[in-house]
């Protein structure tokens, strides 16, 4: 029988083995797994499957809820395909199509009087589509960005331009592996994502030199630039241009 339940993990590091095969499923915040020497993240849409008996170390980072799913490793579910899903250590991305199917159960399985069979039928309904999507040729399970992904990726580049901003952070802000996201990203907008948060961080430099009179070096810092002259150096290979000859006008 499928055993669905949720689960905060802890934010310490642990490491056990169970003979049930496994899923994991991110459904608020990030946890890191370790599974016979390969690791990965399980965030939102991000899963991972462990064979049973393998021991495996997970830590979760901070507040987080994980969909968690144990099945028998031998017995009723070898003639429906689910054991193919655990022959070896899986991290999966899921596609927006199950968005609907997980926030339901996690709205579901959270309730203190769950009916009996739910968590169960739950259980084999994501295995099996999980299933299904396993089976599809890559190219299938493979989605574009669209214009709101587009937005939504702007938007927090924007409210975190004072720090460092990883590829990883942005892909995950779309559930799409980071590999996969650069390609698509460069595809969609004709430039690399670090080429990108440049342009942001230069547009929005250039609009506090002409809109205000912040000193320089504290501009430089609140859009992210590790210093005035790593603030000088960009604008002078991307604009042509010093931040001076900007906030005198000459860029409009």
């Amino acid at each position: 029988m499928i055993k669905t339940r949720i689960l905060d993990l802890p934010s310490h590091s642990a490491k056990h083995a169970h003979p049930e095969h496994q899923l994991v499923i991110g459904l608020q915040g990030c946890a890191d797994f370790e599974v016979m020497g390969q690791g990965g993240a399980v965030s939102r849409l991000h899963a991972c499957l462990v064979p049973g008996g393998e021991a495996h170390a997970f830590c979760g980072r901070g507040h987080n809820h994980m969909l968690i799913m144990d099945m028998p490793a031998l017995g009723a579910y070898a003639d429906d395909g689910l054991s193919a899903l655990f022959e070896r250590p899986r991290f999966l991305e899921l596609d927006h199509h199950l968005q609907g199917l997980l926030d339901f159960a996690d709205y579901s399985l959270d309730q203190p009087d769950v009916a009996p069979g739910l968590s169960w039928h739950l259980g084999g309904v994501i295995l099996h589509a999980l299933r299904e999507r396993l089976d599809q040729p890559a190219q299938a399970q493979s989605r574009a960005l669209d214009v709101a992904d587009l937005q939504r990726i702007d938007t927090y580049i924007i409210t975190h331009l004072e720090r460092s901003i990883s590829v990883a952070e942005l892909a995950a802000l779309v559930c799409i592996s980071p590999s996969h996201f650069h390609s698509l990203f460069r595809a969609v907008n004709g430039k690399t994502p670090h080429q990108h948060v440049l342009e942001l961080r230069l547009r929005e430099a250039g609009r506090l030199l002409r809109e205000t009179t912040l000193p320089v070096a504290h501009l430089a810092s609140r859009c992210g630039f590790s210093s005035q002259s790593a603030l000088n150096h960009a604008m002078r290979r991307q604009l042509g241009l010093t931040p001076r000859q900007v906030r005198l006008g000459r860029l409009h």
